[in-house]
């Protein structure tokens, strides 16, 4: 019987991201193409880094945090990033602040990774230890592919039905 690898069960049309990206493009890729976390990637498609929903969101909290020390109390979450009022000029800077911040500065730059051909159980003995819901899948130091908790368990049931 053959074991599973990660090759089987891996996406291969990953979405990635650029260093120079800014939140703003980042925010709107993920969720355009309904990912939680993307690989950030060179020309050459190596792997510098990974950003998920949270870096993201931790971004917008900080900026929060000190909003809720300012006498207006505004919230970034009451406001469309895109569509500030334009009658609150720090809540526009804030806005602008933000969106334009570049995925180098908040991207995680220690990211666990995988090959094609590592037995898909280790890894998600991996995952689940480490819990980590997605590894980029690399061969000779360039991403190949993304494998996800999702990847596994839809290859579980779509095998049975």
């Amino acid at each position: 019987m053959t074991k599973l690898k990660v090759r089987d069960l891996m996406t291969t049309e990953v979405i990635t991201l650029r260093p120079d990206d800014t939140i703003k493009k980042a925010a709107n890729r993920l969720a355009l193409d309904n990912v939680s976390g993307a690989p950030i990637v060179d020309n050459k498609n190596h792997l510098l880094g990974f950003v998920s929903e949270n870096d993201i969101l931790n971004v917008i909290m900080k900026y929060q945090d000190k909003m809720d020390r300012m006498p207006a109390g505004d919230s970034l979450l009451d406001y469309s990033m895109d569509s500030v009022i334009e009658s609150d000029d720090n809540l526009k800077k804030v806005s602008e602040e933000i969106s334009n911040i570049e995925m180098s500065t908040i991207m995680v730059r220690s990211v666990m990774t995988t090959t094609p051909d590592a037995p898909i159980i280790e890894v998600l003995r991996l995952m689940l230890r480490l819990g980590i819901n997605r590894i980029p899948v690399l061969e000779k130091g360039i991403l190949v592919g993304i494998i996800s908790r999702g990847d596994i368990i839809f290859a579980l049931y779509k095998r049975k039905a």
